[in-house]
């Protein structure tokens, strides 16, 4: 047992290292992934809700841009192009606007709200509960503005799901706008 943990720290170790060794320039210098938003001397970016193109403003490289007006995300490569963009259906706790990194991902869980999920990403946590973008299963569905349940769910079809489950890994930036 110890020498198949040991294999694994070490497998883990080596991938971390390979992982940092292709950080593009620039990125090297952000803060380590976080669940504090960062924030800069100027105004966070707003979207007009009725379009689906990729608000400007929004940064430089790859990202998921995530806006809480317009229930949207942007899936953005290292090259800036648009890989993809959805919509998605918030939780009822919703992070400020703000630069995160996916801290966290879990395969399939269930929610906070008893809905089975999966491809569930992670950039914050607000008041003690965890805030990311996930896919309920099957025909599984959430009770649309109960008051009671306090989800950070932020649910995607399962197709949009997994394309983000693909994309978002470890410390890729999520820029939170309005």
């Amino acid at each position: 047992m110890a020498g198949l943990t040991a294999a694994a720290l070490g497998a883990v170790g080596f991938l971390a290292y390979q992982a940092r060794a292709t950080v593009p320039a620039g990125l090297g210098d952000r803060p380590g992934a976080s669940a504090s938003p960062s924030t800069s001397a100027t105004s966070t970016p707003s979207y007009d809700p009725t379009s689906t193109a990729l608000p400007s403003g929004t940064g430089v490289g790859e990202r998921v841009v995530y806006s809480l007006d317009a229930n949207r995300v942007w899936l953005v490569g290292r090259t800036n192009q648009l890989e993809r963009t959805f919509k998605v259906s918030p939780g009822s706790v919703d992070p400020s606007p703000g630069t995160y990194w996916v801290t966290s991902r879990s395969n399939a869980i269930t929610g906070t709200d008893g809905t089975p999920i999966e491809h569930v990403v992670r950039f914050t946590e607000v008041d003690g509960l965890a805030v990311g973008f996930s896919a309920a299963v099957g025909s599984a569905v959430r009770s649309a503005g109960d008051p009671v349940v306090r989800t950070g769910g932020i649910r995607e079809t399962r197709v949009d799901g997994e394309a983000m489950w693909d994309f978002a890994t470890i410390g890729v930036r999520v820029m939170v706008i309005r």
